[in-house]
C-alpha cells in the first residue's frame, strides 16, 4: 500500500502535469534546434502534400530539347562535337526559339576539333596535319553560332576553392539592405571557354544543392558568386527572354523577401531560395535534339518559346531526386521553376511558419496536460486524435488552398508522444475520472503576410487584356553631361546610378507599381496591372512625389561625401516625371523571338511625352487631365497648358503636381491656384497686359513657397512676345502644339 501510495501521488494529476510540462518544453527546445532528423521528417511530410497534389500541369512557353538516348543512338556518344552543338542552335534560332539556355558547361577545348586531331595524332600523313591545323576550331564555330542567336551558357558553381576568376556582371538593382550575407555563396565557378562565354547573351549558374537527405526541394534564383550577384539558369534565361534587362533584389534586415525578374516579382525565402511546386515528368515538355537536328521536328514546336538544353540519357546520369519523381532529369528542375515563375504557383513556407508551428504544439501539448489528467483513455485518446487531426487538416488545407508550406509532422508526433506519456500516468493512477472536453480547439488562419501576386495568380494575366492604368515615366535632365563627368571613373556612374534607380524604385514599389523596364536612367512604371489598384492614379503621384524627395536626399548626401573628393565632382541629379492615365492594352507583348509583360498604347505614349514637358516647362511633375482630376481633390494641382504632343491629334489639358495634402491645403497654394488660373485665363483671351500682371503675382507667390517657376511663367512670356508681334487671330483655340518630344 505505501509503494501504491507513492505511485499514486507520483502520478498524481500536479505531478502528471509537471511531467507533461517538462516533456513539452524539451519538445519545444528541439524543435527550435531543428536537428537533421526533424528537419528530414518535416521535408517528407511536405514531399507527400506534393505528391498527392503535384502541380497541374499547363504549358508553357518553355521546352527541353533533349539529348536523350535515341539522340545518342542517331548522332553518337556523349560528348557531341562542338559543330554539332552549333548545329543545334542554328537550328533551334531557325524554328523561332526565343532564347536557348544550356544546363551544361563547356569549360574544355572540343577533342574533335581539326586542331586537337592534328595535335594527338602526330602519326598523321604531313599534308593531313596541315590541313587540319588551317580548318577553323570548333568552338570558333561554336561561338559564332552563340553569337548569332540569344543563348544563355551554364555555370556550375564551386566551393571550397579560392580560384580567381575574372566574372562578368550581370546588371541588378537591390532595393533595401544588402542580400549577400544571406545567399548561398560559393567562392568560384566554372566557367565556359573564354571565346565561348564572350559571345553569350547571358550566364546562369545550374548548380542546385539538395537537403540533407538528397532530395532537391529549395532552388536558389539569386546567389553570389565571389562577391558578385549571380542569376540561376532558370531565371537568367527569363531574364534574357525578356530582354536583358537588370534584375531587382528586395531585401530587408531579416533577408532577401523577392527576386524581380522580368517585371515578376517572385517572392523568396531569407536566402533567396523558392520553394518549386513540382508537378510530374511530363514528355510535354520534351523535343529530341535527335529531330531537331535530323529536321523531323513538329512544326511550332519550339516557336516562341524559351528553350533548355539537356539531357535525360541515363548514361549521362543528370537525374535528381524531387519530391514527386525518385530520377527526374536536371534540366527539367530548371523549367519547372521557369513554369511556377510564370504561372505564379511556388510553393510558400512563410516567415511566421515556425512561431505558427511552435504556438500549435504549444496549444496542443498544453490542452493534453490539462485534459488527460481530467478524461478517461478513450476520451482523451479521442481528444488528441481530434486535436492534432486538426492541425493535419489545417496543415493539408494551407497546402491545397494557398500553397502553403506549414508542417504537421512534429506536432502531431510530439503531441501524440506527449499523449501517449500523460496517458501511461494516468493509466498508472488509481482513480481516472472522465470528464468531457472544456475547451474548443482554435483554427490557426494564415495572417497571410505575402505578395498577394503570387497568393492569387489567377489575377495575373499572362495574355494581352484591356485596362485602364497610371503610367508613370522618368528621365534625368542633363545625364549627359553627368556620364562625361565619369569618362575616367566608368565603375563610380555605375554605382551613382544603382543608388538613384534603387532610391527611384523604392517610390514605385512601396506604392504597389509595377516597373516595366529601365531605359538607362530612365524608368517606366504602371499602376492596376496585374493586380487590381483602384487608386492606381493617387498612388502613381504618391510615388512621384516620394521620388523627388529620395532624389533630394540622395543628392545631400552625395554633396555631403564628395565635399573633399578629388575622383568625383559632384553634379546635381534633377529627374523630370510624366503620367497620365488611361486605357491600356497590358500583358505579354512581343513576338515569337522576344516578349515582355509591359503595355501599350495611347496614354503610354502620351505618359512619354508629358515627361519630356517638363523640361521646358521647368516643372519635374507634369501629369495628364484623367490623372488631375481623379487626385485633384487631395493633392496640389495646377493646370498649366492645353498642348498637343507630339504624334497625337488631339490636345491634352495639362497640369503640374506641386505637393501633396499639406500643400494643398495652405493658403500660399490657394492664392497661387487661383493666380494661375487668372493667368491662363488671361492668356486664352488675348488678354496680354491681364497675363503679364497676373504672371508677377504667380512668381511672388511661388517665390514665397520656394516653388521653381521661372521656366515655367518665362514659356508665357515668350508665347505671348511672340503673339503680340504675330497675332493669332479671332479663330486661336490656344492650343500651343509641341514640337519637340
Amino acid at each position: 500500500m505505501r509503494l501504491g501510495g507513492v505511485i499514486s501521488r507520483f502520478f498524481s494529476k500536479g505531478a502528471a502535469r509537471l511531467v507533461g510540462l517538462s516533456l513539452l518544453t524539451a519538445l519545444l527546445v528541439l524543435r527550435w534546434a531543428d536537428p537533421v532528423i526533424v528537419s528530414n521528417i518535416r521535408n517528407q511530410g511536405f514531399d507527400l502534400y506534393q505528391r498527392i497534389s503535384p502541380r497541374p500541369y499547363t504549358p508553357q512557353p518553355v521546352v527541353i530539347a533533349d539529348i536523350d538516348e535515341a539522340s545518342l543512338a542517331r548522332f553518337g556518344q556523349w560528348p557531341w562535337p562542338r559543330t554539332r552543338m552549333a548545329e543545334l542552335i542554328e537550328k533551334l534560332t531557325a524554328q523561332g526559339a526565343i532564347v536557348i539556355g544550356f544546363d551544361m558547361v563547356f569549360a574544355e577545348a572540343d577533342r574533335l576539333s581539326p586542331v586537337r586531331i592534328a595535335q594527338d595524332n602526330p602519326g598523321l600523313p604531313l599534308e593531313a596535319r596541315s590541313a587540319l591545323a588551317l580548318m577553323p576550331s570548333n568552338e570558333t564555330i561554336f561561338a559564332e553560332a552563340i553569337s548569332a542567336a540569344r543563348v544563355v551558357i551554364g555555370e556550375t558553381a564551386a566551393r571550397g576553392t579560392t580560384v580567381k576568376q575574372e566574372l562578368p556582371d550581370v546588371p541588378n538593382v537591390i532595393k533595401g539592405e544588402d542580400p549577400r550575407p544571406y545567399l548561398t555563396t560559393y567562392s568560384s565557378i566554372v566557367q565556359n571557354l573564354r571565346g565561348i562565354g564572350e559571345k553569350a547573351a547571358g550566364r546562369g549558374v545550374f548548380t542546385v544543392d539538395p537537403d540533407a537527405d538528397g532530395v532537391f526541394r529549395r532552388i536558389p534564383l539569386v546567389m553570389q558568386v565571389s562577391d558578385k550577384l549571380r542569376l540561376a539558369l532558370s531565371t537568367e534565361v527569363l531574364r534574357i527572354a525578356t530582354g536583358g534587362q537588370a534584375f531587382l533584389v528586395v531585401s530587408d534586415a531579416a533577408g532577401v523577401s523577392s527576386v524581380v525578374v522580368g517585371g515578376v516579382a517572385v517572392p523568396t525565402d531569407p536566402n533567396g531560395k523558392v520553394w518549386p511546386w513540382f508537378s510530374k515528368s511530363r514528355p510535354e515538355r520534351y523535343v529530341s535534339a535527335g529531330d531537331v537536328l535530323s529536321g523531323n521536328l513538329e512544326p511550332g514546336a519550339v516557336a516562341g518559346k524559351m528553350i533548355f538544353v539537356g539531357t535525360s540519357a541515363v548514361g549521362l546520369e543528370d537525374y535528381r531526386a524531387t519530391p514527386v519523381e525518385a530520377a527526374m532529369p536536371g534540366v527539367e528542375i530548371h523549367v519547372q521553376i521557369v513554369e511556377n515563375i510564370l504561372t505564379g504557383q511556388f510553393l510558400k513556407r512563410p516567415n511566421f511558419a515556425l512561431g505558427m508551428e511552435l504556438t500549435a504544439l504549444l496549444f496542443a501539448g498544453l490542452l493534453i496536460i490539462w485534459l488527460v489528467p481530467k478524461l478517461g483513455a478513450f476520451l482523451a485518446l479521442v481528444a488528441a486524435i481530434s486535436m492534432l487531426g486538426s492541425l493535419a487538416a489545417s496543415s493539408w488545407f494551407a497546402f491545397t488552398q494557398y500553397r502553403l508550406l506549414i508542417d504537421a509532422t512534429f506536432p502531431v508526433v510530439a503531441g501524440f508522444s506527449l499523449f501517449a506519456a500523460m496517458a501511461t500516468g494516468n493509466y498508472m493512477r488509481e482513480e481516472v475520472q472522465k470528464r468531457q472536453i472544456r475547451g474548443a480547439f482554435g483554427q490557426y488562419l494564415s495572417p497571410a503576410l505575402v505578395d498577394h501576386l503570387t497568393a492569387h495568380p489567377e489575377k495575373l494575366s499572362l495574355g494581352g487584356e484591356t485596362r485602364e492604368l497610371s503610367v508613370l515615366f522618368t528621365d534625368v535632365r542633363g545625364f549627359t553631361g553627368i556620364s562625361e563627368s565619369y569618362k575616367r571613373n566608368p565603375q563610380g556612374l555605375t554605382r551613382l546610378m544603382n543608388r538613384f534607380l534603387t532610391v527611384m524604385s523604392n517610390a514605385i514599389l512601396e506604392q504597389g507599381g509595377t516597373i516595366d523596364k529601365y531605359m538607362g536612367e530612365a524608368i517606366m512604371a504602371f499602376w492596376n496591372a496585374p493586380l487590381d489598384t483602384p487608386d492606381h492614379a493617387m498612388r502613381s503621384c504618391r510615388a512621384a512625389l516620394a521620388m523627388l524627395k529620395n532624389v533630394k536626399e540622395l543628392n545631400e548626401a552625395r554633396e555631403r561625401e564628395l565635399k573633399d573628393s578629388t575622383e568625383e565632382t559632384f553634379m546635381m541629379i534633377n529627374v523630370g516625371i510624366g503620367i497620365n492615365s488611361g486605357e491600356c492594352v497590358v500583358g505579354n507583348m512581343g513576338s515569337n523571338m522576344r516578349f515582355d509583360y509591359t503595355a501599350l498604347g495611347d496614354t503610354v505614349n502620351t505618359a512619354s511625352r508629358l515627361e519630356g514637358q517638363s523640361k521646358p516647362f521647368g516643372l519635374p511633375i507634369i501629369m495628364g487631365n484623367t490623372t488631375a482630376e481623379a487626385v485633384q481633390s487631395v493633392l496640389a494641382i495646377i493646370e498649366i497648358d492645353l498642348i498637343r504632343v507630339k504624334g497625337r491629334a488631339e490636345p491634352e489639358r495639362i497640369h503640374a503636381l506641386i505637393g501633396d495634402e499639406t500643400t494643398r491645403s495652405s493658403d500660399d497654394f490657394v492664392a497661387l491656384r487661383a493666380m494661375n488660373a487668372a493667368m491662363l485665363s488671361a492668356y486664352r483671351n488675348q488678354m496680354w497686359d491681364a497675363a503679364f500682371t497676373a504672371m508677377e503675382e504667380a512668381q511672388l507667390l511661388a517665390d514665397r513657397m520656394g516653388l521653381d517657376f521661372s521656366d515655367y511663367l518665362f514659356v508665357y512670356e515668350a508665347r505671348i512676345a511672340e503673339y503680340r508681334a504675330n497675332p493669332p487671330g479671332s479663330h486661336w483655340d490656344a492650343v500651343y502644339v509641341a514640337t519637340e518630344k
